[in-house]
């Protein structure tokens, strides 16, 4: 089968989507913000394995032209076409499904990814897709479907599809409720050509990078798992579960990076593996016998709660560079609300213990919730400013964002029961991060620009200089440059 992976390359007034493998969605000026989707390269490399014919054509990343992006996808020809759905772009993506459909009948379309994993049957209602794939772990159920469809073996559940009736018409069908329980050691270990690995990167990131996902999904070292109320992957594609793949399954995947040359990994994971000691005890011991420690830097997401010192310590001791960790609010209020299971005094002694074992530290924080008070904003801010001035180094960053509540999500619930939302529930255009969709007492995009202002500040940028200890630090600091202007560029110039 012709199988072909595709990003159709949209855009909003210049500004380019951050669609593959992102949970939070803006159409953004900065050109550094280039993320590599795993999953969807899995599955590409699995047919590929299987002895499928795959055309990967992120027409987003290579910032391709339409013209250009449809005769590569024509003179290809699929038999199957795979998109990943967000919830800005779907009426984007249905208008696209329907003009293909109607110009090349023969292919079937597939929809993968959070927004349709809540929401299958609305695709269907809306455009003439094939099959939606609801859960994260489309992966599995795309060889799952390519080999129903050649073979005829049974759908696993989770996949919905349109059944031909014997009066012509169609019907919508399902498999069943999507299931988290398959062997992540299974899958194979991603083809990196076949899917551009150099394409990707963000401006935080030793060049060249490349990405892996550890396992899949949001832990806690306490024993629960994520379940923050705006996170769009844990409640629509992982169940608020966690899983991870075998230490030997990570480095095997590892040494094949350091072959192609790779300088940095970046574990994108929602928690990274950071919640469980013996695991990267494990993951240690394994990159040491294989003569990998020092040959590669590693980052990952992070809460704080997991960041222990002695956790750091070894950390420090596999090579991590940077942890981009949860901020999300300085007021204990808010986070609890959000449901974050932490508290802010457990966030700020993790990232100081990160920091003090020389582990860079990248704070992500969202302003904007309805309950927002100027003092809590305020608070956030100053903890922010207080962390990135705290043993500052070359390499320490931070972002912020306008709070979405994606469809589907807790949140998005409570907005729509609580009289939140600025827009309709179904507006889905306006979830682009354009402006605040919920009421809120303050000047949300305005804190936004501040926060990621703090970068900009005269102490942050001298101190951060005068450890620049090597060419690469510079030029990541030039980089980090480029891309907070256009981050300040996207929350001045939206409207």
């Amino acid at each position: 089968m012709r199988i072909a992976f595709c990003y159709p390359p949209f855009s909003k007034k210049g500004r380019f989507p951050n669609l593959p493998q992102n949970r939070q969605f803006i159409y953004t000026a900065s050109k550094e913000v280039r993320l590599y989707p795993v999953v969807m390269a899995t599955a590409a490399t699995w047919l590929k394995d299987l002895g499928h014919e795959i055309l990967w054509l992120d027409g987003i990343t290579r910032r391709l032209d339409w013209k250009t992006f449809e005769e590569k996808l024509s003179s290809f020809s699929p038999g199957l076409l795979v998109l990943e759905a967000k919830t800005p772009i779907m009426k984007k993506l249905w208008k696209q499904i329907n003009k293909w459909k109607m110009e090349n009948g023969k292919w079937k379309i597939v929809l993968v990814g959070d927004h349709v994993s809540y929401f299958p049957k609305e695709s269907f209602e809306n455009s003439k897709v094939d099959f939606v794939l609801t859960g994260g772990d489309y992966d599995f159920l795309l060889v799952n479907l390519v080999r129903h469809l050649e073979e005829g073996v049974k759908m696993e559940p989770g996949i919905w599809y349109r059944k031909k009736m014997e009066n012509g018409k169609w019907k919508m069908e399902n498999s069943g409720k999507f299931k988290l329980d398959h062997d992540l050691d299974e899958t194979p270990i991603i083809d990196r050509q076949l899917t551009r690995w150099q394409d990707y990167g963000e401006a935080y990131l030793f060049r060249p990078c490349a990405y892996m996902m550890f396992g899949r999904g949001c832990g806690i070292k306490k024993g629960s798992f994520g379940a923050c109320t705006f996170c769009i992957w844990q409640h629509a594609l992982w169940h608020c579960s966690a899983r991870l793949r075998s230490p030997e399954h990570v480095v095997a995947e590892v040494k094949n990076l350091v072959k192609l040359g790779v300088k940095e990994i970046f574990d994108d994971t929602e928690s990274g593996a950071l919640g469980n000691y013996q695991w990267l005890e494990e993951l240690y011991q394994l990159l040491k016998k294989e003569k990998l420690l020092g040959k590669i830097v590693f980052s990952s997401n992070a809460r704080g709660d997991q960041l222990d010192k002695k956790t750091c310590e070894l950390l420090k001791r596999l090579g991590y560079r940077l942890l981009k960790v949860g901020l999300e609010s300085g007021s204990n209020e808010i986070l609890a609300r959000i449901n974050k299971k932490e508290k802010i005094e457990e966030i700020i002694r993790g990232v100081k213990n990160a920091k003090d074992a020389g582990i860079r530290v990248m704070l992500t924080i969202m302003v904007g919730y309805p309950w927002e008070k100027e003092k809590d904003v305020r608070k956030t801010y100053e903890i922010a400013r207080q962390l990135m001035l705290y043993k500052t180094r070359a390499g320490d960053c931070l972002q912020a964002s306008v709070i979405i509540p994606y469809p589907g999500t807790p949140l998005w619930l409570q907005a729509k029961r609580k009289g939140w939302l600025t827009v309709r529930a179904d507006d889905y255009e306006k979830f682009d991060m354009s402006r605040p969709v919920l009421k809120t007492g303050i000047e949300a995009e305005a804190w936004c620009s501040r926060i990621w202002s703090i970068q900009r500040s005269p102490q942050f940028i001298l101190k951060s200089g005068l450890t620049i200890r090597e060419s690469g630090e510079l030029t990541l600091l030039l980089r980090g440059a480029k891309s907070l202007i256009g981050h300040l560029l996207d929350y001045s110039q939206k409207k």
